[in-house]
């Protein structure tokens, strides 16, 4: 497959994961407020549902797939070599990849939470925490970007 072609695709599903991931606090923000069992609470319920597992999860594997792809291309072909992992700028963004990752997970987990009726989370937390997402894209894109350390 051509290099940029894959860079491409990477981004392109990096995009979709970012804007489900940032999208699904602001509906649990909203989520807390709806009455348990009601219309709303309903409504919200198959929103973060379709979300998740129609963009979120796909979105989160396809970059998974595109990005393994890409250090694996980079290793034997762009940079020969594997110590490019051991690079601080790649280490930034595999770190932030991991809470990615994990704060996929956490999501997924406080979306069960809202459908088992068992919620304890606050509109505040979320929208506290919605942008931490962004913050770890700003770091990740940088580190990439201007590959600092190298």
């Amino acid at each position: 497959m051509d290099y940029n072609l894959l860079r491409g695709l990477h981004i392109i599903a990096v995009i979709a994961w970012m804007a489900g991931i940032m999208y699904l606090p602001r509906l649990l923000a909203y989520h807390a407020d709806a009455v348990p069992g009601g219309e709303m609470d309903k409504l919200f319920q198959t929103m973060e549902l379709k979300l998740y597992r129609i963009i979120m999860g796909p979105a989160m594997v396809a970059t998974w797939v595109f990005g393994l792809a890409l250090i694996y291309v980079n290793a034997t072909e762009v940079r020969g070599g594997w110590e490019y992992l051991q690079q601080p700028w790649m280490i930034a963004k595999l770190s932030g990849i991991v809470f990615m990752t994990g704060w996929h997970g956490f999501l997924g987990a406080a979306r069960k939470k809202y459908v088992a009726g068992t919620n304890t989370r606050t509109a505040r937390f979320w929208k506290m925490t919605n942008e931490l997402p962004f913050i770890a894209a700003i770091i990740m894109v940088l580190a990439v970007t201007m590959e600092f350390g190298s």
